[in-house]
């Protein structure tokens, strides 16, 4: 009996660690402007390396997959490259993706930004850090469990909002978050 408490009790703290969260923008809702300094990728964007801008007010009308992230892992990499694929794909509607990420120390985030980027070879997903590093723009509510936000925006309003914990980007959340950048941009 004491083992099958346990394996309840592992399932339990298991799920409660891969939950998704409550986090960012929400469906329906507009993303306003932010500041950010562009770390690296997306050559093609028309933003040097190193400029602070509103990436979102660059990106304009058009479809966004916009990320926040923690931290920078194997799932992630699995996510930016499908969405470069996408955005090739999808070239026509000018699909665009952008991952923001966030934490303590600027420095490092542009670090392992620019190391994660040249390490897994994603060319059409830019990488840059928020002026609001710590957590993105308050007004975003990007909430402080969250690893990694995923908002979908066209013309400025959110059309799909993904939001895990730590661990809780799978195969298949990353597989549901490209269909609704894909349908977004159809």
């Amino acid at each position: 009996m004491r083992a099958c408490f346990m394996a309840v009790a592992i399932t339990v703290v298991a799920a409660v660690a891969s939950a998704d969260v409550t986090s960012g923008p929400q469906v329906g809702e507009r993303v306003g402007a932010f500041t950010v300094t562009k770390v690296t990728g997306n050559a093609d964007d028309g933003v040097a390396d190193g400029k602070t801008l509103c990436y979102r007010c660059k990106m304009g009308q058009r479809p966004v997959v916009m990320v926040f992230a923690r931290s920078a892992d194997e799932k992630l990499a699995k996510f930016c490259k499908e969405l470069d694929e996408e955005i090739e794909e999808h070239a026509d509607t000018k699909l665009t993706a952008f991952v923001n990420m966030i934490g303590a120390e600027e420095e490092s985030l542009k670090k392992s930004a620019a190391d994660f980027v040249s390490k897994h070879g994603i060319k059409r997903v830019a990488f840059v850090v928020p002026e609001d590093m710590k957590n993105g723009p308050e007004d975003f509510k990007i909430a402080p469990d969250a690893d990694v936000t995923v908002v979908c925006y066209k013309e400025g309003e959110v059309k799909a909002n993904h939001a895990f914990a730590a661990g809780g980007l799978s195969d298949e959340k990353i597989e549901a978050i490209v269909h609704a950048s894909c349908e977004m941009a159809e």
